[in-house]
Parts: structure tokens; C-alpha cells; sequence
């Protein structure tokens, strides 16, 4: 008997690779801008790509969008409004679809913010990361703390009414007044959605290279929970490690990954993850990841690599996932979208739900991380790895 036969949502990933200058944290895959952005070429590529991929996906509709990057907000308003008519063009968008765009306070003229409204999209995201002008520095950020709440009032004056900020936490030399002074700039600042985590030094970056002074542990640790009294406080509710909403004002595209829905992904690096009830498979695409190649490949093809998951991998990628958010999962949920038994579950979180760490609530049939489990997440995820 089949097993994935109600397909989850559908989400739109779009990747801009291009920034003004490449940040000595970010692993992300961008490149700095040495010429002019090729911008026509590259949407009508965007809009090819998607054609390209529109077989794995007949019949359904797309619930959310996400411009990612990069920096999208390099790209004017008329060239993601072309782009946004031709994906609807070409797929069914849901009316009240979610669409974000990733803005860089550096890079946004008031005009380009009106247009982007203009156009169709209802979520900004800035990345801000901090409103300390000495640590912006060392964060290699071209935006100051001026820029950063101007944008936002712009935002707000563009008729925004979805905010999100980016705001990084354990910073190079950063103390806990500093952290709160962050955290009080963004709250002031009333965005619907923040988006709180710790800065990490991952593999291939500058601080890599060179790492910069961090917070110990014992000072992460105090500065993160000073931020969450700090934001409950204001009345953002925790609903994942590092997001925080008002109102109800969730990520949908966001929580569409965390709940193992499937999205399409164009662009250069850009990944995908498509459920097929027909094969009852669940695969991992992914396209050229240079915008040369990108733009070179997008007549033919761009997938560059595929992989198909296997029962291991469906079951840790939920789970990885899942034990992220605040209210969990439901049993049926894990079913439907892995297609794989509860069993599996049993056996993997048997150990943790003795140690106390994840709770199964055998009424409401969900599965979540304790209190306990939140406070040693990383070692619950990490006790989930396939053998």
C-alpha cells in the first residue's frame, strides 16, 4: 500500500547569489560583486529554471515564497516583478501567499522598498545582526545602526506590515550589556518577527581562517537567556530555537521546512526537496552552484545533483527538524510526510524519552523536546543521527 499519499505544502526558494562584499561569518553561497548584475539574464534564467523543474511538481500550488541570498534587494522592483508575474505565469500561486524578500539595510533605497511592496511582496527580512556600529565593523556589515532603523521605518512607511530582523548573538568581543542594548534597539523598533541566534564560526568562512574573540560558554549561555526574558517580555513568542513572532506572525516558509514540507528551489546553489506520490520517494535536488555555470546550464538543465532519501535519512531529517520547534510534532504529521511507521520513532527516541528529554504525549499524539531536551538540543539532534 502506498504510504505518501498526502503530499505537504509547497513552497518557492529563489536564490540571489550576489553581495556588495562577502561577510568574513557567512557560508552561504554568495559572491561578491565584481561587474555589473547581470539582472534581466538572470531572471529570465530564474524563469527557465522553474519551467525546467515544473515536472516534479504538476498539479500543485505554491504557498509560500522566499528570495534569499545573496542579497535580493540588490535587484530592482521591476525585475522581481517580472519575475513574481512569470512564476504565477507558470504556477499556481496561492492568493495569500507568504512572499519574503532578504533585504541588507546597506542596500535599500526608500524607493526600491516601495516598489518591492508595489510588486507583491508582503514580508521584508534585514539582516542586521547587530546595531553596534564597532561590531558591524567586524562583522564586515556596509550598513551602521542608523541604516538599519531607517530601513525599517521606511519598511513600515512602504506599508509593510511583516517585519522580520536578523540578529546575531555572541559576537566578537561582545559583553551581555551590549547584547541587550541589540536586543532593546530591535524590540524599539516593533518588527512582527525576530529572528535570535548565536553567531557560529563554520568551515570555508574568513573567521574560520581567523577566528575572531568570542563569549565563552558560560557567557552565550547567559547573554541567550537574558534574550529570551528580554523577548518575552515584549511579547514575542518562542516558536523555534532562534524565532520569535507577535500576533501569530510565524514564518510560514520557514516552518514549512522545519515540518518537512516540500519546496522547489531555482537559482544558483539553490536546493530543492520534492515528495513524489507516484514513486513514493522523497528527493533532494540541487543546481549549479557559480552564477556562471548557473546562467551557462539554465537552457538545458541545472540540476547538478540529486539524492534520493532514504528511511535513515527521512527519519533524521524530520526529526532534525521537528524537535526544533517549541510545540513539536504530531505522530500522523511524521507519518505522512516520511511514510514511515511511528515504530521508527519508538525505537529511535526510546533512550531519550527515558533520559527525559523528549516527551510523547500519548493523548494529543505529540512529540516534542522537554524543557530539559531545549537546554541540550544539539546533543538531542545529534543522538538522532542515523547509524
Amino acid at each position: 500500500m502506498d504510504k505518501l499519499t498526502a503530499l505537504p505544502p509547497l513552497s518557492l526558494y529563489i536564490h540571489f547569489p550576489w553581495c556588495i562584499q562577502k561577510c568574513p561569518y557567512c557560508d552561504f553561497n554568495s559572491h561578491e560583486i565584481k561587474t555589473a548584475i547581470p539582472e534581466d539574464k538572470y531572471i529570465n534564467a530564474l524563469l527557465k529554471d522553474l519551467e525546467n523543474d515544473l515536472p516534479l511538481v504538476w498539479g500543485r500550488k505554491i504557498n509560500t515564497i522566499f528570495m534569499g541570498g545573496g542579497t535580493p534587494s540588490l535587484f530592482s522592483p521591476d525585475a522581481l516583478d517580472t519575475l513574481l508575474s512569470g512564476i504565477r505565469a507558470r504556477i499556481p500561486v496561492s492568493p495569500n501567499a507568504e512572499i519574503t524578500i532578504e533585504a541588507n539595510p546597506g542596500t535599500v533605497e526608500n524607493e526600491y522598498i516601495s516598489g518591492f511592496k508595489e510588486v507583491g511582496i508582503n514580508r521584508i527580512s534585514f539582516g542586521v545582526q547587530s546595531f553596534d556600529n564597532e561590531i558591524l565593523k567586524k562583522l564586515g556589515r556596509i550598513h551602521n545602526a542608523d541604516s538599519a532603523r531607517q530601513a525599517v521605518a521606511k519598511a513600515k512607511q512602504a506599508g509593510f506590515e511583516r517585519i522580520n530582523i536578523d540578529l546575531m548573538f555572541s559576537l566578537p568581543g561582545q559583553t551581555l550589556e551590549q547584547a541587550k542594548f541589540d536586543l532593546e534597539s530591535a524590540i524599539s523598533l516593533k518588527p512582527t518577527h525576530l529572528s535570535y541566534y548565536q553567531l557560529t564560526i563554520e568551515p570555508n568562512t574568513a573567521f574560520h581562517h581567523s577566528p575572531p574573540a568570542l563569549p565563552n560558554d558560560d557567557a552565550s549561555w547567559e547573554i541567550a537567556e537574558q534574550g529570551k526574558t528580554m523577548l518575552s517580555a515584549a511579547g514575542f513568542k518562542q516558536y523555534e530555537v532562534s524565532a520569535y513572532a507577535t500576533n501569530k506572525d510565524e514564518c510560514r516558509h520557514n516552518t514549512n521546512y522545519w515540518l518537512f514540507g516540500d519546496y522547489l528551489g531555482i537559482g544558483a546553489g539553490a536546493h530543492a526537496k520534492i515528495t513524489d506520490g507516484s514513486q513514493q520517494s522523497i528527493t533532494r535536488y540541487w543546481k549549479h552552484k557559480h552564477p556562471k555555470e548557473y546562467l551557462s546550464a539554465v537552457s538545458s538543465s541545472v540540476i547538478y545533483g540529486k539524492q534520493q532519501l532514504g528511511d535513515k535519512e527521512r527519519l533524521f531529517e524530520f526529526l532534525m527538524n521537528g524537535l526544533r520547534l517549541n510545540n513539536g510534532f504530531a505522530t500522523e504529521m511524521f507519518y505522512q510526510r516520511t511514510g514511515l511507521s511511528v515504530d521508527a520513532l519508538k525505537n529511535q527516541l526510546s533512550t531519550l524519552i527515558n533520559e527525559g528529554l523528549i516527551e510523547w504525549n500519548q493523548t494529543t499524539k505529540i512529540i516534542q523536546a522537554t524543557t530539559k531536551g531545549k537546554l541540550f538540543l544539539n546533543d538531542v539532534l545529534e543522538r538522532c543521527l542515523p547509524d
